[in-house]
């Protein structure tokens, strides 16, 4: 009777992830709407929701593309300071600074990507990050624009307008429900790049790139223009980060943003859509309960990737994806 028991629930939980991974962007807004009740507090919430589309887009690169970059900081900061800049020296309104922050990560991850593309594997990386070094300086060294090693301050947005109705932008809540329609919006965008022919030629070079070539793709095309959407993603994650803290310190352009978006993928799942948000939940999370326990809190975050990457290659959504797609029926 246990037994009957067991594969009747291990069915009803397959049913229900598959429900979710055929409804993807519906069930992940919807998990996010539900989402700053959850968690102690709303600001930390933010914080999640931004990280996770962050982690999203490197997820586009390596999880589907098989390209491992450790350059993803400068998109990131990139996309903070665009946003920032105009806001600051132009007086722009925040919607057009959101679209000029994504912007200027593309035309950075353009750069980036197509320098990087001419090499494979670990070279790959180092052009990435050696890359990423360059455009970390440019910024850290064009004070007069971008504040230097202070930082850009000043962004200071307290109420936007959204169809004639003024909102405190100051209020956690309203906040995250105000990026919120940012992040649904690339959600939305992101599905529909993974249902394309042009994602699963993601799939079939991350897979085997010689073989790709060889049924007449263009894997070069195909690699630079998955980087310049990558960036696109974490540009806008990058925006909204600005519009958060109404700053962007220059630390967020160190080569540790980087290595915190792989753990985040990680975490969550390489190579799935729901898991880089599961990553990024976790990643800030335990970063959060550590430093109330302890000082020493990276050193228990650092075992508990090692931890993942030994056991848990897949992810937390990634392996139970895994385990209920194996079990029996």
């Amino acid at each position: 009777m246990s037994e009957v028991n067991t594969r009747q629930a291990a069915g009803a939980w397959r049913n229900a992830i598959n429900a979710i991974v055929r409804h993807r962007v519906a069930a992940t807004i919807g998990f996010l709407i539900i989402f700053p009740w959850l968690v102690p507090y709303h600001t930390l919430a933010i914080n999640i929701l931004i990280w996770g589309l962050f982690a999203l887009g490197f997820n586009l690169l390596y999880g589907y593309a098989g390209l491992l970059s450790f350059g993803h900081a400068a998109l990131l900061g990139v996309g903070s300071y665009g946003c920032g800049i105009v806001i600051v020296h132009w007086g722009w309104p925040w919607y057009v600074a959101i679209l000029c922050g994504t912007a200027f990560a593309s035309a950075v991850a353009c750069v980036i990507g197509f320098l990087a593309i001419r090499t494979r594997g670990i070279y790959f990386s180092m052009v990435t990050l050696a890359l990423a070094e360059c455009v970390y300086y440019i910024f850290y060294k064009w004070e007069s624009v971008t504040g230097g090693e202070n930082g850009l301050r000043g962004i200071n947005v307290s109420t936007i307008n959204l169809a004639g109705f003024e909102i405190n932008f100051l209020d956690p809540v309203n906040k995250y429900y105000v990026m919120l329609g940012v992040v649904a919006i690339a959600l939305w965008l992101f599905s529909r790049i993974l249902a394309s022919p042009f994602g699963a030629v993601l799939e079939t070079i991350r897979e085997n790139d010689s073989r790709a070539a060889a049924c007449g793709y263009n894997v070069a095309n195909t690699k630079l223009m998955a980087f310049v959407l990558s960036g696109a993603f974490c540009g806008v994650a990058g925006a909204l980060r600005a519009l958060h803290l109404s700053t962007v310190p220059v630390e967020v352009m160190q080569i540790s943003t980087s290595g915190d978006v792989v753990m985040m993928a990680l975490l969550g799942g390489f190579g799935t859509f729901f898991g880089p948000f599961i990553g990024a939940a976790v990643f800030q999370l335990f970063g959060d309960a550590l430093t109330l326990w302890t000082t020493h809190w990276q050193l228990y975050l650092g075992a508990t990737f090692i931890v993942f990457v030994l056991f848990f290659p897949r992810g937390i959504w990634g392996s139970i994806l895994h385990w209920l797609r194996v079990a029996k029926p």
